[in-house]
């Protein structure tokens, strides 16, 4: 039976792929996948640094990204009624956590096509855990929108939650941010800036938003915010 494979990839360390991951992704006739190229250099890496799991196929890569995903979701669909299984990643991480894949998926189910996840890498659970917050009731919203009214109208009701909240941030927006959940929570609010997680430079800061705003003026790397 064709399957639709969710597989994870690493987020930054290498060594975090799994066994069962390698063999999936080594046996796949396709992978779509959001940026080709940078896919294709993740099997080469992997092909190198783990033969052992490299088979006889050479997958088919296909883009497959949030610009294009409605249309291709039926071609991928034929693909699995006619029996070709298929492997789902993003460029790193875990597929549909912020990135694309919802609409295959539901497709897939809808269809009775089996769908299975590969599971490895992503960076909320690590992000909780270096966080120090109680982590037995959290909410991951992952990127705030952009429109500053929708932010605004979500962080009154986060307030209002009262969860532990995980949220993805670009480096560049980490100010505004910072000034959006100062204006909800107060500069006194706790807050947790996870960086780079399993890369080189790691590094997990914690205080208060005032502390934040004093001294994280020129942070760089994927970030994960977290109060």
């Amino acid at each position: 039976m064709a399957t639709l494979f969710l597989v994870s990839t690493p987020i930054g360390n290498i060594d975090d792929i799994s066994i069962r991951a390698l063999k999936t992704i080594f046996s796949s006739e396709i992978i779509a996948c959001e940026d080709t190229r940078q896919t294709g250099q993740l099997l080469a890496i992997l092909k190198e640094r783990f033969p052992t799991y490299v088979g006889d196929i050479t997958p088919k890569l296909i883009a497959y990204h949030d610009k294009n995903e409605e249309k291709l979701v039926p071609e991928l669909i034929g693909f699995l009624k006619n029996g070709t299984s298929i492997t789902l990643v993003s460029d790193a991480g875990t597929p549909m956590i912020s990135d694309p894949g919802y609409r295959l998926v539901e497709a897939a189910i809808k269809r009775n096509i089996l769908v299975t996840p590969v599971l490895g890498a992503s960076a909320i659970l690590p992000a909780l855990q270096l966080s120090g917050f109680p982590v037995n009731h959290w909410t991951f919203v992952g990127y705030l929108p952009e429109k500053q009214g929708h932010r605004m109208k979500l962080l009154e009701e986060l307030k209002t939650a009262g969860n532990t909240v995980v949220s993805y941030c670009a480096p560049h927006k980490l100010s505004q941010t910072l000034l959006d959940i100062e204006s909800v929570f107060g500069l006194s609010k706790q807050i947790a800036i996870i960086r780079e997680l399993t890369k080189v430079h790691e590094n997990a800061w914690r205080g208060t938003i005032k502390e934040a705003k004093e001294r994280l003026n020129d942070v760089k790397g994927e970030l994960v915010v977290i109060f």
